[in-house]
C-alpha cells in the first residue's frame, strides 16, 4: 500500500512516530516519508538514528499543526498522513486548557483543510480512551478532534479525501508513561510506588501493536470510521507490583482530570459498532455511510455489538496478569532494540 507513496506524520519525533517511521521504513519502499514536528532539537536526535544519507525517502519538516500555511506546504505531494501530533498530558491540558485547544482542535482542523486543499488520498487520526465520555480537558479536545476528522468526510466531498480515527488506551513503551516512571523509580532505588487510587484501571496496548494497528486500518479504512482495537487492561496497582514486586503501594489521590476507569465504546456508541475478531469499528451516524456497504474488514464480516455493550477499563474479560506484562514488555524491548539495528 505505501509502497512508492508520499507519507507524512505529524508528531513524527514522539514514541508513536518514530515507531511508525522505523516501521514504515522496515516493510515499505516509500516515495518520501516526511517527519512534521516543531522540535528541532528532536528532529536533530531522530536524524542522527534514521538520516536522509541512509534513507533517502525521509524529510525532516519543522512545523507546529497550529500553523495551517506550514501544514500545506508540507503536504505537498502526500499521498496519506498519519496525524499523532498532541497535547497529551492530562494534568497540564487542566492548567493550560487554551493551550490544548489549539493544538488538538485547531491543529485538528489545519490538518482537514491542508490535506483536502493538497489532494491527500487518506488520512487517519490517533484518538484516545480518554475522548469517550470525557471528563478532562484532554479528552474533551479529542473527542471534538475525533468529531472533526469523522465529520471531514462531508467537507471533503468529491475530493476524494477520507478520513479515520484510530482510539486506544495507554501506551506500553512510550515517553512519560507510568510503567517508564515506575521503572525510572526503581531504578533510583525507590522502596514504594505512588499510585493514585488503587481502584484505578487502565486499558494497554504496546506500541508495536498500536502501529500495526494504523497501519492496517489505514489500509482498510473507507472513511467516517473510528476504529478501537481489542486490548487488555490491568489496575494501575497490580501494574506497580508487577514492575516492582518488592516495593509497597502508597496511595497519593487522584489527580485533576482523572478517571478511576477508562472507556473505549461507551453505551450510546453502541447503536453504532460493529465486532470484528481483533477489533470494533464505530461507523459514524450519518445517513450517507450505509453499514451494509461495510459489514466486511480484510474478509471478516463484522457482527452488531448488543445495544447494552460498554467496551470499559472495569469489565473486560481480558485482564493482564504480571508474568504476561512482564513477557509483553519484554518482547516491546526486543522489537525496539531490532528495529533500531
Amino acid at each position: 500500500m505505501l509502497n512508492h507513496q508520499s507519507i507524512l506524520v505529524t508528531g513524527g519525533t514522539g514514541s508513536f512516530g518514530k515507531a511508525l517511521v522505523r516501521r514504515i521504513l522496515r516493510d515499505y519502499r516509500p516515495k518520501r516519508l516526511v517527519i512534521f514536528s516543531r522540535d528541532e532539537q528532536k528532529q536533530f536526535q531522530m536524524a542522527r538514528e534514521l538520516s536522509p544519507a541512509d534513507h533517502p525517502s525521509l524529510r525532516y519538516f519543522i512545523g507546529d499543526v497550529r500553523d495551517e500555511k506550514r501544514l500545506s506546504r508540507a503536504m505537498e505531494g502526500i499521498d496519506y498522513v498519519v496525524h499523532a501530533a498532541a497535547m497529551k498530558h492530562v494534568p497540564i491540558a487542566e492548567y493550560n486548557p487554551f493551550e490544548c485547544i489549539r493544538t488538538n482542535i485547531g491543529g485538528a482542523e489545519n490538518v482537514i483543510n491542508a490535506a483536502i486543499d493538497r489532494g491527500v488520498k487518506r488520512v487517519i487520526a490517533l484518538s484516545t480512551d480518554k475522548a469517550a465520555n470525557p471528563v478532562n480537558l484532554y479528552g474533551a479536545t479529542k473527542l471534538a478532534s475525533d468529531k472533526c476528522f469523522v465529520a471531514a468526510n462531508h467537507l471533503a466531498a468529491s475530493t476524494g479525501t477520507r478520513f479515520s480515527v484510530v482510539r486506544y488506551g495507554n501506551v506500553m513503551g512510550s515517553r512519560g508513561s507510568v510503567i517508564e516512571h515506575f521503572r525510572k523509580l526503581v531504578a533510583e532505588g525507590a522502596t514504594e510506588l505512588p499510585v493514585t487510587d488503587r481502584r484505578m484501571t487502565r486499558f494497554w496496548i504496546t506500541l508495536s501493536h498500536g502501529v500495526s494497528f494504523v497501519l492496517d486500518r489505514l489500509g482498510e479504512m473507507s472513511g467516517g470510521e473510528i476504529f478501537v482495537p481489542k486490548i487488555p487492561t490491568m489496575g494501575v496497582a497490580d501494574l506497580a507490583r508487577a514492575i516492582a514486586p518488592g516495593c509497597k503501594i502508597r496511595e497519593i489521590g487522584i489527580r485533576p482530570g482523572e478517571k478511576l476507569h477508562e472507556v473505549l465504546i461507551p453505551f450510546d456508541e453502541s447503536r453504532n459498532t460493529l465486532e470484528f475478531s481483533q477489533h470494533y469499528t464505530v461507523f459514524p451516524p450519518f445517513k450517507w455511510w450505509r453499514v451494509e456497504d461495510h459489514m466486511f474488514d480484510q474478509g471478516e464480516e463484522g457482527a452488531r455489538v448488543g445495544l447494552n455493550f460498554q467496551y470499559r477499563s472495569n469489565n473486560s474479560a481480558w485482564r493482564l496478569k504480571a508474568d504476561e506484562l512482564r513477557r509483553l514488555l519484554a518482547e516491546e524491548e526486543a522489537n525496539a532494540h531490532a528495529e533500531a539495528a
